[in-house]
C-alpha cells in the first residue's frame, strides 16, 4: 500500500472516530425519546430507519467535507451493518437494557446482555419456524374442504 493511501485509510477511520464520538449520544438519545411513541410502530420505525439514516447522511457528510472520502463497498457494508445494529439496539431498548433514567445499573444491563444477545439470535428463527407452521395448519384446512 502507498503512503497516500496509508494516509487516506488513516484520514477515513480518524473523521469515523471523531464523528461518532462527537454524536454517538445524541443518536441514543433520539432512539431511546423515539420508543417513548404513542404509535409503537412509528418509533420502532425512527429507531430502525430514521435515526441511522440520518446519522449515515451526516456521516457520509462528513467524509465529503473532510475530503476523506470513503469508497462505495465501504459505505455499503457500514449501512448494512448500522442497519442490523439498529435491529438489535431495538431490541435491547425495548427489553429495558441501556436506557437512562430506568434506575437500574450499567453493570445489571451488562449482565442482562447475553440472554438479550441469545434473544436476538434466536428470534429470526422462531418467527420463521411460526410462520411455517401456520402455513401448513393453512394449506392443511384448505385440504380438508
Amino acid at each position: 500500500m502507498s503512503r497516500t493511501g496509508l494516509r487516506g485509510s488513516l484520514a477515513v477511520v480518524g473523521v469515523e472516530i471523531a464523528y461518532v464520538t462527537l454524536t454517538a449520544g445524541i443518536y441514543a438519545g433520539m432512539q431511546q425519546r423515539a420508543l417513548g411513541l404513542r404509535t409503537r410502530w412509528l418509533g420502532n420505525l425512527i429507531v430502525v430507519l430514521g435515526v441511522p439514516g440520518l446519522s449515515q447522511a451526516f456521516d457520509w457528510t462528513a467524509h465529503f467535507v473532510t475530503g476523506a472520502a470513503v469508497t462505495g463497498r465501504a459505505a455499503l457494508a457500514v449501512s448494512v451493518f448500522a442497519a442490523i445494529s439498529a435491529v438489535f439496539h431495538l431490541h435491547v431498548m425495548r427489553n429495558g437494557v441501556f436506557l437512562t433514567g430506568t434506575g437500574r445499573s450499567l453493570s445489571d444491563d451488562f449482565r442482562r446482555m447475553p440472554r438479550l444477545v441469545a434473544g436476538f439470535v434466536v428470534r429470526p428463527v422462531v418467527l420463521l419456524s411460526a410462520f411455517t407452521s401456520r402455513l401448513a395448519r393453512t394449506i392443511e384446512s384448505e385440504a380438508a374442504l
